[in-house]
């Protein structure tokens, strides 16, 4: 079982999204059958079975063992992964695309470049998986707290800066055999863990995108 695995088939991300399904895949991150399942989910055993063998249909779902309980066969099932991610190229036709209108301090375009982010490395994923192999990846999750927007924007212009100079380092355009790999630096306010830090938080992001559009010299720090 993957830990995380990438739906990219628009009918079985449509699969994934029935509350019933959904229910089932995470409790078959243990393997189990439609008759243990079934008082779980308060769902009828036929009901469940039928939601079972459309989920194994779309490759969510894989046969662990086959037992043989009197006159029937019980069918034990895992799910492939204990949990899921949509890629964009399951709704290729609405797929957000960064090139439509690159902003380096826009939201959504940071939204259009993170779809991206997992489309392209559920790709990898799925050619990896297919060929045995693993891809080489990198990423990095930190937290920092700025004092002013002052200092948010002097971190920003500094992080640009030293990932522009090792992009420039170590890019070499000529070499025989060598491979692209595509950098993505990310920066966005930390979601807040309780309701009063969820407010303060709006209030703060809505005072901050205010002192953004003020001419430069109109702008104070809070």
């Amino acid at each position: 079982m993957w830990e995380v695995a990438v739906i990219e088939d628009a009918a079985a991300a449509g699969a994934t999204l029935d509350p019933i399904r959904a229910r089932l895949l995470a409790e078959l991150v243990q393997p189990g059958s439609a008759s243990s399942l079934a008082a779980r989910v308060g769902q009828p055993r036929q009901k469940v079975n039928y939601h079972l063998r459309e989920l194994e249909r779309h490759g969510l779902l894989e046969l662990i063992e086959e037992r043989r309980r009197g006159n029937m066969t019980e069918r034990v099932l895992q799910a492939t992964a204990s949990s899921y991610v949509i890629s964009p190229a399951a709704l290729a036709a609405v797929e957000p695309d960064p090139a439509r209108s690159p902003d380096r301090l826009s939201a959504r375009w940071l939204l259009a470049v993170g779809a991206g982010l997992v489309r392209d490395v559920g790709t990898l994923i799925t050619g990896a998986t297919k060929a045995g192999k693993q891809v080489a990846t990198y990423a990095l999750d930190g937290e920092v707290r700025f004092a002013t927007a002052h200092d948010r924007a002097a971190f920003a212009e500094e992080l640009t800066n030293a990932v522009s100079g090792l992009v420039a380092k170590y890019h070499d355009e000529k070499v025989a055999g060598g491979r692209a790999y595509r950098v993505i630096v990310a920066v966005h306010p930390s979601i807040p863990q309780t309701a009063s830090d969820a407010i303060r938080a709006a209030k703060t992001a809505a005072t901050e995108t205010a002192a953004s559009e003020l001419p430069a010299n109109d702008r104070k720090e809070s």
